[in-house]
């Protein structure tokens, strides 16, 4: 059939089964847009920020698993979207990004709202496209939906002038792809993993070091079933939070600059590392020359560039962690006895109960450690759980008690203030029977606040909590512990009035002093099922630790006895 360019966009959008987007309008994108008026195939939820709209796409995608979907306009419109493109590239989060572009008369002449979008995408994003032609619109966007989705997932931008989306073509949208430059290794090599199986028989100290790679292959069964076969321990990185459960007996929590002891030590003790997913960050390895210094290394990732990148692996295996880890379940019955880790484990356990993650209750004000785990309390499954970044960040991912992959949101690699609020937005479209938590930082949640109107309209309804100390609290963290308690331009003192601010825009505010009115506030919320802030003030120099000093090798970590706060 002959249509537009933008209609074309349309079909393509509904051939891939999208049903949620999100976006903003503007000059260069509203052929598009015209069409969206018209088209009842999915749901367009108008932001009020383009970053916001790419944040809320990314909780969406990281809540169901599948390829979220923004649309922007050009010039501004784009540029207000690089930090989400940036994120997304940073957590491997699988996204189509759709922005306008001036008509391709005026590319080059320094036209109104005219922009490089093309050149500014490419060094954050997995791959991108300069539509020059409607007859081309089909392929790319069904290439577009495919790269973001396969091999280490990612964002795609695919930038269209204005000429193009008008531009009449023949449409019938591609069954397949094939994109010869572009072939990702899924099956990962037979020897080499057998070879890796044979190193787990024979180490005395191994360990599973899960990645977020673990959570967006889907492969958090089958890890959960080859730890417990082997009764080799775990830790977590902060972007596979919620891979094993948190009672999970084998799950040494959390290991990196805020890892627990125990973790920690054990990577420091290990003599063979089981790196699912994972991509060696330097939050996470600390000083490298140090890193698992006794171990050899174990690395299975379906990105070949990610393999010895920073850590050298004697065991390579390229491939998609869920299909490699099913084939070392059955080769590991064979030749894995769980037995020979038990004085392993013992040296673990002591790691652990030497220095288990905990903080000093305070009878008098309300501790933001305490105000996760009451919530994990009162919640617990049958929340999802995303956050901004800082302090309450780090802390949510120390205490709260994860039962399952895809319900922890959050900035990992990027680290971006302002990520929260918008992608429990996308979080709550794709998991409606979910309560949906966004914890915050009284910093971070001011810089997407206007997602409040998007949230009362679409009636999405949000809870945020405010873990309020009146400080950019994880920069006066590192300067009161680096630089001398000089606190230069982190304190937040003078705030708006949350609750207010949250009325204003239709929803339900809280001021919360207590651990009683905490939860009362939650409670309501709940019941109320409404888009809310739960403003909490609590201890205003509370420090995240453990801590290990940026560059610092993992075994020298700041401990909760050591504390200056």
């Amino acid at each position: 059939m002959q249509i537009s360019g933008a209609q074309m966009v349309i079909e393509a959008l509904i051939a891939e089964n999208v049903t949620t987007v999100f976006g903003y309008p503007g000059g260069a994108i509203m052929n598009v847009y015209d069409e969206i008026y018209k088209q009842e195939g999915f749901e367009h939820i108008l932001t009020r920020h383009e970053q916001a709209a790419i944040h809320a796409a990314e909780g969406y995608a990281k809540v169901t698993g599948k390829v979220g979907v923004a649309m922007i306009t050009s010039g501004p419109g784009f540029t207000n979207a690089v930090t989400g493109l940036a994120d997304a590239y940073m957590d491997s989060i699988p996204l189509v990004v759709i922005s306008g572009q001036v008509p391709m008369s005026l590319i080059g002449t320094d036209a109104f709202q005219e922009i490089d979008a093309v050149g500014i995408s490419r060094a954050c994003t997995k791959h991108n496209y300069l539509v020059t032609d409607a007859k081309d619109l089909p392929r790319i966007l069904k290439e577009a939906f495919y790269i973001a989705a396969s091999g280490r997932p990612g964002p795609v931008h695919v930038d269209i002038p204005k000429d193009v989306t008008a531009q009449i073509e023949e449409f019938v949208y591609p069954e397949n792809v094939d994109i010869p430059t572009y072939k990702p290794t899924v099956k990962g090599n037979k020897r080499q993993i057998k070879k890796a199986v044979e190193a787990i028989a024979e180490a005395k100290r191994p360990l599973f070091y899960l990645g977020g790679g673990v959570i967006n292959s889907n492969a958090a069964e089958e890890v959960r079933a080859f730890v417990k076969q082997t009764g080799i321990p775990a830790v977590e990185t902060f972007m596979a939070r919620g891979t094993l459960r948190y009672d999970d007996p084998l799950l040494i929590s959390m290991l990196g600059m805020h890892g627990s002891y125990a973790a920690n030590m054990a990577m420091s003790e290990t003599d063979l590392v089981i790196a699912l997913g994972a991509r060696f960050d330097d939050r996470v390895t600390g000083k490298l020359s140090e890193f698992a210094k006794h171990a050899g290394i174990i690395h299975v990732d379906i990105d070949p560039a990610s393999i010895s990148k920073l850590v050298n692996a004697d065991y390579p295996i390229v491939g998609d962690v869920k299909g490699v880890v099913a084939e070392m379940i059955e080769l590991a019955k064979e030749q894995v006895d769980p037995k020979r880790y038990l004085p392993w484990l013992e040296t673990v356990d002591h790691f652990d109960k030497l220095h288990p993650l905990r903080y000093i209750e305070d009878t008098d004000r309300i501790k933001p450690q305490w105000v996760i785990e009451r919530v994990g309390e009162l919640l617990g499954d049958d929340a999802n759980i995303s956050t901004d970044v800082g302090q309450h960040q780090m802390w949510t991912a120390q205490f709260y008690p994860f039962t399952r992959p895809r319900q922890w949101v959050s900035s990992g690699g990027l680290g971006t203030m302002g990520f929260g609020f918008p992608a429990a937005l996308g979080v709550k479209r794709g998991a409606m029977d979910k309560i949906s938590i966004n914890f915050t930082g009284d910093g971070s949640i001011l810089m997407n606040i206007q997602e409040l109107m998007t949230a009362v309209e679409k009636k999405l309804p949000v809870i945020n909590i405010i873990l309020n100390n009146n400080y950019l609290g994880m920069v006066r963290q590192w300067q009161t512990l680096f630089y001398n308690k000089r606190h230069s331009e982190t304190d937040l003192s003078m705030q708006p009035d949350f609750v207010m601010l949250a009325e204003s825009f239709g929803g339900v505010g809280y001021r919360v002093s207590t651990k009683e009115e905490f939860d009362a506030a939650l409670k309501d919320a709940v019941e109320k099922n409404v888009v809310a802030i739960i403003d909490v003030k609590v201890e205003r120099l509370e420090n995240v630790l453990p801590m290990v000093p940026s560059g610092g090798s993992l075994f020298n970590m700041m401990l909760l006895e050591n504390k200056e706060s």
